[in-house]
């Protein structure tokens, strides 16, 4: 968020301004990186932190190095992310997307629970239900169709829940969690890989009697508040081709 301070080590400072450029389409693929000394000297940093932000760049699948010629952008899409990774990112940053993503196709409904939804919220079948969906699309097309499923008991506490906009003053989460001042205090993930059936086809816009020869990633996530209350089940599908991926800090 602008005026919020960087506290990202130099090297993932770097990092980050590279894959922003890439995934944006600013530097397109082919593009050769500043060198190690070169990146040294504009950030002024040491060569062995450029070095690490240009190996970060290169485990992250934006770089490759060709040897004795430099850093080339590769052109691949970027991995899809869990709902639960993506309110993390609203969390840290204000907004879910990821680098170069944007979102449309904002909907928002009270429909009736299906069985999967009803039984992930542990409500009746077909209770009313808030039903938030969305698409997030970068230069290569539709990272993932996103949808929340939300109990209309916070419909009704937060009307722009139910507004097919994108919403205002925080994620769903943080709205719900300020609106009951119950915090959210876990989260159930599941990750699975499914052939395209028709709905999913609809979903990510492809033609069904064309499908695609990848699996699809299918991503779910459920939040849970302090109070034990399940407040949101989310379910991501992830675009043909699209991976799924994780980084986390491991202890020496």
């Amino acid at each position: 968020m602008a005026g919020q301070a960087d506290n990202r080590a130099p090297y993932a400072r770097i990092a980050a301004h590279y894959a922003e450029r890439i995934s944006s389409g600013e530097l397109q693929p082919g593009t050769l990186l500043p060198s190690i000394k070169n990146l040294a000297e504009k950030w002024q940093v040491s060569t062995a932190t450029a070095e690490k932000a240009l190996r970060k760049l290169r485990n992250d699948g934006l770089v490759r190095g060709i040897h004795g010629i430099g850093t080339e952008v590769l052109d691949l899409p970027a991995p899809m992310s869990s709902g639960a990774q993506r309110q993390d990112r609203g969390r840290r940053t204000g907004s879910s997307w990821g680098t170069g993503e944007r979102s449309d196709s904002h909907e928002a409904a009270v429909v009736p629970a299906p069985a999967d939804v009803a039984q992930a919220l542990d409500i009746e079948p077909g209770a009313d239900v808030v039903r938030r969906s969305r698409v997030y699309r970068d230069r290569h097309g539709i990272v993932a169709h996103s949808t929340s499923w939300i109990p209309a008991r916070y419909g009704k506490l937060i009307p722009q829940l139910a507004t097919s906009e994108r919403l205002k003053g925080g994620t769903s989460l943080q709205l719900i969690a300020q609106a009951t001042g119950h915090p959210i205090s876990h989260r159930i993930d599941t990750a699975s890989a499914c052939l395209l059936t028709p709905e999913f086809a609809r979903l990510l816009e492809l033609d069904p009697h064309d499908p695609p020869a990848e699996p699809v990633v299918v991503m779910t996530a459920k939040f849970v508040d302090s109070e034990g209350n399940i407040v949101e089940y989310g379910v991501d599908l992830g675009g043909p081709g699209r991976t799924w991926r994780t980084e986390s800090e491991v202890s020496p």
